[in-house]
């Protein structure tokens, strides 16, 4: 006598389309992250002379924008591939990732709450060492400056940080136009003025520290952004729910279709 197993196994058409969808968007968000990448490149001449991205001792913004235009695109392109063929391998890869810059967020989240100190002292570094290199880089100079209008503050832990720079210091040996001074960012806005004075913080910081406060800002950035922190923890909170919700969604449309693809390929094989 002969047996015969017939199996009802069968890829669910919603959940392929709907991570396709998913990623889709996700590849091309990816593309428009590396083609504004590229363009800040070449309006640089990077492209043409890649040495200058070694050159530069702080943060070029281009290059975060090019890491997460690649990761996005790697990972839109495998989720969209995946689907659509149904290639086991793929979505397993895309779903690790996932799981992976998921579990990599909460980490740092964590460690950041419980090391304060430490990151504060890693985030002074690191901003110091971008106020070297405010002048070599267009970008950077353009985020330190928003970052400070914005935040109303003034170099990390206050306005002297900027003898940090070359062309700010207050040495003797400085031939610099804005030696002693600070970039114009760090000026308190006049309403009355509708075209910025960016020359407003020359030799600011040759008078008093008494008359500063009413030409700049005094705080610090690491200052502003921590009294910024509490006042909008449920702003961040969001943010980060919602990109949790995101991940954790990817991973369970993609998880669905390996094991759809799994159970098919098993009944299959009878």
């Amino acid at each position: 006598m002969h047996y015969y197993r017939y199996s009802n196994a069968e890829v669910s058409c919603w959940y392929k389309y709907l991570l396709f969808s998913y990623n889709i968007v996700f590849w091309l968000a990816g593309v428009a992250f590396l083609a504004a990448g590229l363009w800040a490149w070449s309006e640089k001449g990077v492209l043409s002379d890649l040495t200058k991205v070694t050159g530069l001792h702080g943060l070029d913004p281009v290059v975060l924008v090019l890491v997460v235009g690649i990761v996005m695109f790697t990972l839109g392109f495998a989720g969209c591939v995946g689907a659509l063929r149904e290639n086991i391998c793929l979505l397993k890869f895309f779903c690790g990732a996932i799981v992976f810059i998921f579990l990599l967020e909460l980490a740092v989240a964590v460690l950041a709450f419980l090391f304060q100190d430490w990151v504060r002292d890693r985030v002074k570094e690191f901003f110091e060492n971008n106020i070297k290199s405010y002048r070599d880089d267009i970008d950077l100079q353009n985020l330190i400056d928003s970052l400070q209008k914005i935040n109303h503050c003034c170099g990390a832990q206050g306005p002297d940080d900027w003898d940090f720079n070359i062309y700010f210091n207050c040495s003797s040996e400085s031939k610099s136009r804005e030696k002693c001074g600070v970039p114009f960012s760090c000026c308190i806005p006049d309403p009355a003025q509708k075209v910025v004075n960016t020359q407003c913080g020359y030799d600011v910081r040759k008078k008093s520290k008494s008359q500063w406060d009413d030409q700049i800002f005094v705080k610090g950035c690491i200052l502003a952004l921590e009294a910024w922190l509490p006042r909008n923890i449920y702003i961040v909170a969001g943010v980060f729910i919602a990109i949790s919700l995101l991940q954790i969604f990817g991973i369970f449309l993609a998880r669905t279709l390996i094991s759809d693809i799994e159970a098919v390929k098993a009944g299959n094989a009878f």
